[in-house]
């Protein structure tokens, strides 16, 4: 059996209750779950949601017991250590403790994969672990140098030149190497997912692509550059693409992927389409990791009434990389 890591994320968030139910009550993923977390928490989930089925406490991977809740308890947190949807320090470096934990079960070979529950970035680095978030922190852990966040959510993926930076930013990291990277890691990544021959759309970063240097020069000095270099390489590519047309056309098939140039350019119409179902991946790393698209939701923490299909939906990709 192919075991697969869960962290429960912050503590003070969802997470710990997303990563429970998905265990427990979801159809449609196998079994060989264990969670990365801590005991206290998961058991108040466990009483709360009314869950008929065992704990079962773990040293390492070999106790595991598929008809069970199965849990390595990595940090010793009890309830009275922090207050459901509040920022703070003890969970945020609890959080970072379940990541590490994790990432050393599958670079060991322990799990085969890893699936993410949500952190706070504001509690992680109150806790002095100073990352931008998920995405980072495993390509330091497993020191990974070429590395793209990828989504996918209903009819949509996407791949990321840049992610937690500003705009300003964002724009001076479009170059051609760069550019190149994420193309060639959305084409393996793909392939790796079942595509034979993935079609990949390349956004422009300016208006209109561009209008041939008129709205801005990235177009024709680092994108196109980038793409010529991977149509050489044998890549399907096309672009760039203009930006305000280049979604819609992925969403009614005519490309497998799109390569967005900053955050919010690929975020918010993946959020639109399948923010319920969305996955976030880190492609280039040595190990497969998944996670829920969505935040710690401090608003619906502690109460039982949070949705864990996105969860459900990184559980299922995970498979997929498996070929579970």
């Amino acid at each position: 059996m192919n075991l697969i890591a869960i962290t429960m994320g912050d503590p003070a968030g969802v997470g710990p209750e997303v990563a429970l139910q998905a265990i427990t009550r979801a159809r449609d993923v196998k079994k060989g779950y264990i969670i990365f977390g801590s005991v206290e928490v998961i058991n108040y989930y466990i009483k709360l949601l009314n869950i008929d089925m065992e704990m079962n406490i773990l040293e390492d991977e070999t106790g595991f017991n598929p008809d069970k809740i199965n849990i390595i308890n990595v940090v010793e947190l009890k309830m009275e250590d922090f207050t459901f949807g509040q920022v703070s320090p003890i969970c945020g470096d609890a959080a970072y403790k379940y990541i590490e934990r994790a990432i050393d079960y599958a670079l060991a070979g322990k799990v085969s994969a890893v699936v993410t529950g949500p952190i706070n970035k504001e509690a992680l680095n109150l806790a002095g672990h100073h990352y931008d978030g998920h995405t980072e922190i495993f390509a330091k852990l497993t020191d990974t140098k070429i590395y793209s966040m990828m989504l996918s959510g209903g009819p949509l993926k996407v791949a990321h030149v840049s992610t937690h930076t500003s705009l300003r930013n964002a724009c001076d990291r479009v170059k051609k190497e760069r550019v190149f990277e994420v193309i060639n890691l959305a084409n393996k990544t793909l392939k790796q997912m079942g595509y034979e021959e993935p079609i990949i759309a390349v956004a422009g970063l300016n208006p209109h692509a561009g209008e041939s240097g008129l709205f801005g020069r990235e177009e024709i000095e680092e994108i196109s550059p980038a793409i010529e270099q991977a149509i050489a390489e044998g890549i399907k590519v096309q672009g760039p693409v203009p930006p305000d047309t280049v979604f819609l056309n992925a969403v009614k098939g005519q490309y497998d992927i799109v390569i967005a140039m900053y955050h919010d350019q690929g975020h918010i119409p993946l959020k639109l389409l399948g923010f319920d179902i969305g996955v976030n991946m880190t492609i280039g790393l040595p190990i497969i990791r998944t996670s829920v698209d969505h935040g710690t939701a401090f608003g619906k923490a502690g109460k039982g009434i949070a949705s864990y299909k996105s969860m459900v939906e990184a559980m299922k990709m995970a498979e997929l990389f498996l070929g579970k």
